[in-house]
């Protein structure tokens, strides 16, 4: 999820635009271990991940005085460029837990077997409905919503009610006002492609995206550009004059939104059509050939405790996974819940979605 937590980056970057998927910079934990070689090497133990994540200094060096070990962050990219990098170096891998692979990527990630099967400790508070491995090689530890945000102040200016569902979107009312990422080459533009394979089907979903091509739709190549530059509802879109009122996000960016406006407003500028959503859930798993599996998987232990999954909220913009896990106010007064996301499973993403995204580009793109 990585370009979810962009938003906080780019957030302060300009206003509010931040980069995945999932997002934030991440610097407290990469600042953390700096210079820990000097270690034993046994008690350092290294985790790998995409560029987002983050963990709050307190929360990190609690974990590391109670457990003994001190965690060193490897931040390699977005999370598509991260599993590469493990696939490649299956066996002798570059760290002992890697953080990261979502939903869309799972099966990809399973059937290159680069990790050893773990049955973490406090499992069971983790919500069953995101446990998609039953062999416990990765651990669910996030999940957010890929949706469509709107520009509140335009739909209430033009006396017209945002769209809520992905069939609103091929109404002639909002004709020329979305705009999407490339499914080719955004986290975000896959989800929201899949989301339409998991309410239309097979048979459907193509047919629907000639509609929505009919319909005016934009699409850019990623999420920084769709939200920062396009859309006329985010800090960075009004600042760069956008026109859309309608863009593919996240349903965690009113509240980011709220966090980093200056002055900050008492309500959320953006709202989220709940009707047009795909869930994410990120993953972490104890790497096979891990040069410290013991430390290992007293760090995946760490990723679903209450102290992690509590922190993560406000440092990554995505939710929790466990039962117990309470939600900041600014994601329980600013965001919203969505309760049917579409979804599609792991093996027919693995099975379809190189030919799915093929299919979208030649239909949308060319």
């Amino acid at each position: 999820m990585s370009t979810t937590k962009k938003i906080a980056g780019a957030a302060l970057a300009a206003a509010l635009g931040v980069t995945t998927l999932s997002a934030c910079g991440g610097g407290d934990a990469k600042d953390k271990t700096a210079g820990t070689s000097d270690a034993p090497k046994s008690k350092t133990v290294t985790l790998v991940s995409h560029d987002s994540f983050n963990v709050t200094d307190a929360v990190l060096k609690e974990f590391e005085q109670q457990s003994g070990y001190t965690v060193k962050v490897l931040k390699s990219g977005d999370a598509g460029a991260a599993l590469n990098q493990e696939i490649l170096t299956k066996g002798s891998p570059r760290g002992d837990v890697f953080f990261g692979v979502d939903n869309t990527l799972l099966s990809r990630a399973l059937d290159n077997g680069i990790f050893t099967p773990y049955e973490a400790k406090g499992l069971a508070d983790v919500k069953p409905e995101y446990v998609l491995d039953k062999e416990h090689r990765v651990t669910p530890i996030d999940s957010g919503d890929i949706c469509v945000n709107y520009d509140k102040a335009y739909f209430a200016d033009k006396k017209i009610a945002p769209p809520q569902t992905l069939d609103d979107l091929i109404k002639p009312e909002y004709k020329n006002l979305l705009v999407v990422e490339n499914a080719a080459t955004s986290s975000p533009g896959l989800g929201f492609m899949l989301a339409s394979v998991g309410k239309y089907g097979e048979e459907g979903w193509k047919d629907y995206w000639s509609k929505l091509k009919a319909n005016g739709v934009e699409v850019v190549d990623g999420w920084e550009q769709a939200y920062n530059e396009r859309f006329s509802g985010s800090a960075g879109g009004k600042k760069a004059k956008g026109d859309r009122p309608l863009v593919v996000s996240y349903a965690s960016s009113p509240p980011v939104e709220v966090l980093y406006g200056e002055p900050q407003p008492a309500e959320a500028p953006t709202g989220v059509a709940t009707g047009t959503c795909f869930r994410q859930i990120e993953f972490a798993g104890l790497l096979k050939g891990a040069k410290n599996e013991e430390g290992g998987k007293a760090l995946v232990d760490f990723l679903i405790s209450k102290k992690f999954q509590e922190d993560m909220p406000l440092q990554m913009f995505v939710n929790p996974v466990t039962k117990d896990a309470a939600l900041p106010e600014l994601f329980t007064k600013h965001g919203v819940v969505v309760e049917k996301p579409e979804n599609v499973t792991p093996e027919a993403i693995a099975k379809n979605r190189e030919q799915w995204v093929k299919a979208w580009t030649a239909l949308v793109v060319k």
